[in-house]
């Protein structure tokens, strides 16, 4: 009966939705189609797991420049023909280290590289898109995670991660880069200016927590998103849940902005917290989420500045140092979680993945509090870093309702952070329209939704297609932009080593 029910809803939703995107199909505002009907048109293949991590478009040449760790190069392809790219001659990065992201702006190339040794400090190195030759070499900090451009091509930034050894005896600062085109200067910005501030921090949700570790040691700068006046940039700090806010301008750290923790516990933020229990069902449980955000992306509606994260957690998990723990390894506090709701068993929170970092203040060696990776979700920040809105369980209810296959990696990722939402991209439809991209690593997918009044999102669509694995970079090439005059979607698949391109038939 469950079955025959979950399949009756999907129907209605499938009808309903239908009918909304008929209505869509409808609007044109000031002679710009803002239909949104993305379907595939190809997919190339790079390689093996790793041959495709990020991409980079180049509008001049229609190359498509994709990060390719497989082989240590960039992998190039022709894709004036979107029914058949071609490939050309690579970039080989085998002298400098391992290639990270890569970003365009007006025929330049910019590719981060952490150094052989992690620790030690990373390379940009700046490339003419027309030849493929190297132009420029900087040094930045260490392990570049993200490079990108401001958005006036004068400034590259990147967000350097810092990570420590497998040992833990080696932890370099975290830091943001700042590369100055008009003067080829680098800055490179750490974070001992806010030593002071801890424990304020602290309070309000941010986490340090690396064994010896000061503050700039412990923060490690993620994803790099840069304002539309190209005077702003919000990095993630993924492990230590916020967001840091740069003045381009200045080349300072003006804020860090801690981003508390979700409640599972309300009816909107629903999981299914075991893969043991033989149900794909959502429910409340006594249980926190850290946001912990991965990708983000920056954008402007009405002339208010928003930053999009996609909430994918991540934990520190070092031959010298690991936070991670089952629940039905922590010792709780049975005033707080009762023996009576055998909260422990694997069919209820046992399973769930948490941190040994956080839930128990007094110290007494039992959790008050449980807190698990991630929050399974998209959230709508202000450039202040205040939550304007966040998809509760939006993402987990719809890969139910419409893919039940695919719901947490079928079941399998329930246990630890979901489907894992990954990246995020925008797509502006003339000023009109602001579509929102969430690649979902280990659910395959890519959910689409209209965040055009960012205080109600609505959601639209999943794109997926056969043979892909784990989406690791999103990429937008809107239509004026296009080989062939419509809005594209470029997904890059980490493990199935593919990108997909998909185009807007509207």
């Amino acid at each position: 009966m469950k079955q025959l029910n979950t399949f009756f809803l999907a129907a209605i939703f499938l009808f309903f939705n239908s009918c909304n995107n008929d209505d869509d199909n409808q609007v044109v505002v000031d002679n710009i189609n803002t239909n949104v009907n993305f379907q595939h048109k190809s997919t190339i293949s790079v390689g093996g797991v790793g041959a495709s991590e990020i991409t980079a478009f180049d509008t001049d040449t229609n190359k498509l420049f994709v990060v390719n760790v497989e082989l240590n190069e960039l992998s190039v392809f022709d894709i004036s023909d979107l029914d058949s790219p071609q490939q050309n001659p690579s970039i080989n990065l085998n002298a400098y280290g391992t290639p990270n992201s890569v970003a365009i702006s007006e025929s330049l190339l910019a590719v981060a590289v952490e150094a052989p040794v992690k620790q030690n400090p990373g390379k940009v190195l700046l490339y003419n898109t027309e030849n493929n030759e190297l132009q420029q070499e900087f040094t930045v900090g260490s392990l570049p995670d993200m490079v990108t451009f401001s958005k006036d091509g004068n400034l590259i930034i990147t967000a350097n991660e810092g990570e420590p050894n497998d040992d833990y005896t080696v932890d370099p600062y975290g830091t943001v880069s700042i590369i100055d085109l008009s003067d080829n200067s680098v800055v490179t910005l750490d974070f001992t200016a806010f030593s002071g501030q801890l424990a304020t921090l602290e309070s309000d949700g941010l986490r340090v927590f690396g064994p010896n570790a000061t503050l700039a040691q412990d923060l490690e700068p993620e994803y790099v998103a840069v304002s539309d006046d190209s005077r702003t940039a919000w990095v993630t700090l993924q492990e230590n849940n916020g967001i840091a806010r740069i003045n381009l301008v200045t080349k300072t750290i003006d804020a860090i902005y801690p981003l508390g923790f979700k409640d599972y516990n309300q009816s909107n933020n629903s999981i299914d917290a075991s893969d043991r229990d033989l149900v794909k069902e959502l429910k409340n449980w006594p249980v926190y989420g850290i946001y912990q955000p991965d990708a983000i992306v920056s954008v402007s509606i009405n002339g208010v500045d928003y930053v999009i994260s996609a909430n994918e957690g991540d934990t520190r998990d070092y031959g010298g140092f690991s936070e991670e723990v089952r629940v039905d390894d922590l010792m709780l506090d049975e005033t707080v979680f009762p023996l009576a709701m055998d909260y422990q068993n694997e069919m209820n929170l046992g399973r769930l993945k948490t941190t040994i970092t956080m839930g128990d203040d007094n110290n007494d060696g039992y959790h008050e509090a449980i807190y698990s990776f991630g929050a399974r979700s998209f959230s709508i920040w202000s450039a202040n870093g205040d939550l304007v809105y966040d998809s509760g369980n939006s993402i987990s209810q719809e890969t139910l309702m419409l893919t039940p296959d695919r719901f947490n990696d079928d079941d399998g990722r329930s246990d630890d952070k979901g489907a894992e939402p990954e990246s995020v991209e925008i797509l502006n439809i003339g000023n009109q329209r602001y579509i929102l991209f969430v690649g979902l690593e280990r659910n395959d997918q890519v959910l689409v939704y209209d965040i055009t009044n960012p205080t109600a999102p609505q959601f639209l669509s999943i794109l997926s297609h056969t043979g892909d694995e784990a989406p690791e970079g999103l990429l937008v090439v809107p239509s004026k932009d296009s080989p062939n005059g419509k809005d594209l979607l470029i997904v890059s698949n980490e493990d199935s080593g593919t990108v997909t391109i998909y185009e807007n038939n509207n």
